[in-house]
């Protein structure tokens, strides 16, 4: 049975200078603070704490989808609330993108990398456990989850890169993980697309991943991800794929984001994730 979705309350973190409301717009119900300012404007990460006093929990970073062009925080929403159920310490992450800031995927992944090390940095504040801390995403943003793990860079010059950004597990839901000519997005990256390509940049040693995909996908074929999963495989990383027969691109999103989203198939994807954070040690004391 999965947790109700809507118990959970954010206190506010207590620490000077940590809360700058009214600059993001705002997310209700989750506690805003800034993680970065970029040239174009500040960008913020929404948190959402356990009830109760929070001392080295795990935490996850769900990046919004959009084509690295636009989207909205809020997408993950209803997935954040039911992590804070578990026990986990949740987080919206802005970035920049292409409508609001004239940016190009690479600033994007850039801030994806700055917003792990930024809760690595922040962890006593946040009550997190720096080493249990989990990238998510769906489409464009399960890419930039991918690619605080998977590649190398690019990397903001301004961040400190003694700080890791390489989180310990991947949650990802459609992902763009091929952006060369033979998947999604190389003509808006341009000519350095393989650069950004994760599938491109499998090796050993990368966190263990569970990707949710539909196997009605056109944006994603599913065979894309199936050929990922091969080569994560091949290179003795845990990747497991969970294929929901008929499932379109955003089949995994809440019926509180799309109220056209199939219940059963979203809540799924929450059982899944639950149950692999378990497996991998993330969750621990909870029952899948």
């Amino acid at each position: 049975m999965i947790a109700p979705l809507t118990v959970l309350l954010v206190s506010a973190l207590g620490v000077p200078g940590a809360r700058e409301q009214g600059k993001c717009g705002g997310v209700p119900g989750f506690t805003q603070w800034t993680y970065k300012t970029t040239p174009t404007r500040e960008l913020c990460a929404y948190v959402l704490k356990p009830a109760g006093t929070t001392v080295d929990a795990p935490a996850i970073l769900f990046f919004f989808g959009g084509g690295w062009r636009s989207g909205t925080p809020t997408q993950f929403a209803s997935q954040a609330r039911y992590a804070a159920s578990l026990g986990m310490v949740a987080l919206l992450v802005d970035y920049r993108t292409y409508r609001a800031d004239g940016t190009t995927p690479f600033q994007a992944v850039e801030d994806a990398r700055s917003a792990v090390r930024w809760v690595r940095e922040k962890a006593v504040e946040l009550g997190v456990d720096p080493w249990r801390i989990v990238a998510a995403g769906g489409s464009a943003g399960g890419h930039l989850a991918g690619a605080t793990a998977i590649l190398d860079g690019p990397d903001d010059p301004h961040d400190n890169l003694k700080i890791s950004c390489r989180p310990e597990a991947l949650v990802l839901f459609n992902p763009v993980v091929d952006t060369t000519p033979r998947g999604y997005g190389a003509a808006f990256i341009g000519p350095e697309n393989e650069k950004l390509s994760l599938i491109d940049h499998i090796r050993g040693g990368l966190p263990p991943s569970i990707i949710f995909h539909g196997t009605a996908d056109q944006t994603v074929p599913v065979g894309t991800i199936e050929r990922f999963v091969r080569l994560m495989k091949a290179a003795g990383n845990r990747c497991d794929l969970v294929a929901y027969p008929g499932g379109v691109h955003g089949f995994f999103n809440s019926p509180e984001f799309r109220p056209d989203t199939n219940l059963e198939r979203y809540q799924d994807t929450l059982k899944r994730m639950n149950s692999f954070l378990i497996s991998i040690g993330i969750l621990r004391g909870a029952k899948p």
